[in-house]
């Protein structure tokens, strides 16, 4: 399971694809749907906080948005809780610079068109998230 701290417009059409689905599965997680991937180390950052469906809901709301600016269609209902990403999560800059050479090793082998984009973009969060200060999340495996 990877679910992105990166802005979505970072992300190539099968990181943007999978990050839908597996935040969806993370969705069910944090409503008790489902008894699989409940110990995932991802889920630590969604579960601080006080509302970790709605948290979770964001991140997906923002997710669609990007994919309807591409043409792609998510199928929003899906969303149990969706909301404004407004920033209610902290991510560390090491944890994004991290994501980012992961997300750049993932392109460079699959979307070789989309490398360019990631270099003309600013490394920034998903917009729930804010940026802090840091090193990789302790929850990360490297």
């Amino acid at each position: 399971m990877r679910i992105w701290s990166l802005h979505p417009d970072l992300l190539d059409r099968p990181a943007l694809v999978a990050g839908w689905r597996e935040g969806l599965l993370a969705q069910a997680v944090l409503a008790g749907r489902t008894t699989g991937f409940r110990a995932h180390p991802q889920l630590v950052r969604f579960r601080e906080d006080p509302a970790p469906v709605r948290a979770i809901g964001a991140h997906l709301t923002a997710l669609a948005q990007e994919a309807t600016a591409r043409g792609y269609r998510f199928d929003v209902s899906r969303i149990l809780e969706p909301g404004p990403a407004d920033g209610r999560l902290e991510v560390t800059s090491g944890q994004l610079a991290f994501e980012l050479a992961h997300l750049r090793t993932k392109v460079e082998a699959r979307s070789a068109a989309h490398v360019p984009v990631l270099d003309a973009r600013v490394l920034r969060p998903h917009p729930v998230f804010r940026e802090v200060p840091g090193p990789v999340a302790a929850w990360e495996r490297t």
